[in-house]
């Protein structure tokens, strides 16, 4: 059995491959039983909820993505808490701070929302998935700052620093969950990483559409079924039958994401 603890199924790409539900049989068939469906703005977060309701395989996240806070609106946070009581709503996210492009919002904006919305998961009781690119060190000051607000733990999702910084983001008990890039032959540090960060913190994504892992790299759109290959090369890289990483990732899914089934 596999899981993809993050991935986006809201966008259009999926129509190239026959519609999100083509998308979630091929899952079901490949021995995917659980799909996490991430938000990244108050839409997608809605949409993300109805294909959880749609199909008993699939659970969301909702929140705001660093990159799309332009779009915020008054009201959204009020719409994404009442999305958090759904007994699907496994985790806020993808929140955090994305420093990647000059256009992205201001790093002061995109601070602000991202203790807004670590204030709210806490209220809420859940866990938080973080998005954080190009901005490790204020997303770890910020974390350790607010660590009470962590109290339902936390998910470094498509984690890709390096395996030092791991080790300090660990100390705050958080999760990590890596994609595709654990198959590109060049990523040495996402090796390391992935052999570093302690057995009962590790996870499988796709983040898909995009990062399609080896052998399919470069296909598109990326879909929930090939966490199988990241599995299997987390398997390779901690030197474990395949078996046991997929145990151990459902396991550890399970205690992050307490409403899993």
């Amino acid at each position: 059995m596999y899981i993809d603890v993050h991935c986006h199924l809201t966008g259009g790409e999926y129509e190239l491959v026959g519609g999100v539900e083509a998308v979630v049989a091929r899952a079901k068939e490949a021995g995917v039983t659980r799909i996490v469906c991430s938000g990244y703005d108050v839409d997608s977060s809605i949409q993300a909820a109805a294909l959880a309701e749609k199909y008993p395989e699939v659970y969301f996240c909702a929140g705001f993505h660093p990159s799309e806070l332009h779009k915020y609106k008054e009201g959204d946070w009020d719409k994404l808490s009442a999305l958090f009581a759904h007994e699907k709503c496994v985790a806020v996210g993808e929140i955090g701070l994305d420093y990647h492009f000059e256009d992205n919002p201001p790093k002061e904006t995109q601070k602000a929302c991202f203790i807004e919305q670590l204030q709210m998961a806490s209220k809420a009781g859940l866990p938080v998935v973080l998005h954080s690119r190009d901005a490790a060190q204020d997303t770890y000051e910020i974390l350790t700052e607010n660590r009470a607000l962590l109290k339902n733990g936390g998910l470094m999702h498509c984690y890709s620093y390096s395996p030092e910084m791991a080790e300090r983001f660990a100390a705050l008990d958080l999760y990590f969950s890596f994609g595709g890039t654990a198959t590109f032959k060049n990523a040495k540090k996402v090796f390391e990483s992935v052999q570093r960060v302690p057995a009962p913190r590790v996870l499988s994504e796709t983040d898909c559409p995009y990062l399609t892992p080896t052998p399919h790299r470069g296909e598109f759109p990326n879909e929930p079924r090939m966490v199988a290959f990241v599995t299997a090369r987390l398997a390779e890289l901690r030197g474990v039958p395949e078996a046991e990483m997929q145990n151990t990732v459902l396991e550890n899914a399970k205690r992050l994401f307490t409403k899993l089934k």
